[in-house]
């Protein structure tokens, strides 16, 4: 990661710019995500994967699908987050609510790296909603 001006960063992953810098009540220019977000964001995505994987795997294809992570974060230094809590959202006719949750457990017991690390500092939550 390289610092580019002031309080932002640009971060090369795998050949993808992240751009990651603080809000501008914060001193920063709002040029890109807060750092801590990202935490979020690595969960959503991880879990993401795995559930659409293993649905693939069960032959179920939702019509859409989203994966909402809201988190608490602590009042003192070094403010962290507490808790998060993620919400599975799948669209679609018929889909089978077991399966569904059968491929979200996967994920959060056995497959996504980022859940078994956050899992040690932090409560997580899961929630699946389903939208015709």
């Amino acid at each position: 990661m390289s610092w580019t001006d002031n309080l932002a960063f640009e971060a090369d992953m795998d050949g993808h710019k992240i751009v990651i810098d603080a809000a501008t009540e914060n001193g920063g220019n709002d040029l890109g995500v807060r750092p801590k977000k990202l935490m979020l964001t690595a969960l959503a995505g991880c879990t993401g994967i795995d559930v659409i994987m293993i649905l693939k795997k069960m032959r179920i294809e939702p019509k859409a699908f989203n994966v909402i992570v809201e988190a608490d974060v602590t009042d003192e230094h070094p403010k962290h987050y507490s808790q998060m809590k993620v919400i599975y959202q799948f669209k679609g006719k018929d889909l089978p609510l077991d399966k569904l949750h059968k491929a979200v457990e996967l994920s959060e017991e056995k497959y996504c790296g980022v859940t078994a690390v956050y899992k040690k500092a932090m409560n997580i939550v899961s929630e699946i909603k389903i939208v015709e």
